[in-house]
């Protein structure tokens, strides 16, 4: 079972993406299998493999966790459907 997250990220960097998209494999102890981190100048770039080159592989919390400040107050979460995450995904800049 897939979950689909938008979380977005208020900062001051540049080169950092404001939105990311995550597609969750709950079953899967919640880890990725794709994202899409979507930048303020409208540029996406879709991940293909999250973990690739990570020395940790750590689980995307639920949004009741990011929205609750536990990660950081800079973060909102909202599920998405799938058909929005693909959307993304397919109409990448």
């Amino acid at each position: 079972m897939m979950e689909y997250i938008k979380l977005y990220w208020e900062h001051n960097f540049d080169d950092e993406p404001i939105v990311i998209f995550y597609e969750v494999c709950v079953e899967a102890e919640r880890l990725a299998k794709r994202s899409i981190d979507v930048y303020a100048n409208g540029e996406t770039k879709n991940v293909e493999d999250l973990y690739e080159g990570v020395i940790e592989i750590t689980p995307i919390p639920t949004i009741e966790e990011f929205n609750s400040g536990v990660w950081g107050k800079e973060f909102f979460a909202s599920l998405v459907t799938q058909e929005e995450f693909e959307s993304v995904w397919i109409n990448k800049a």
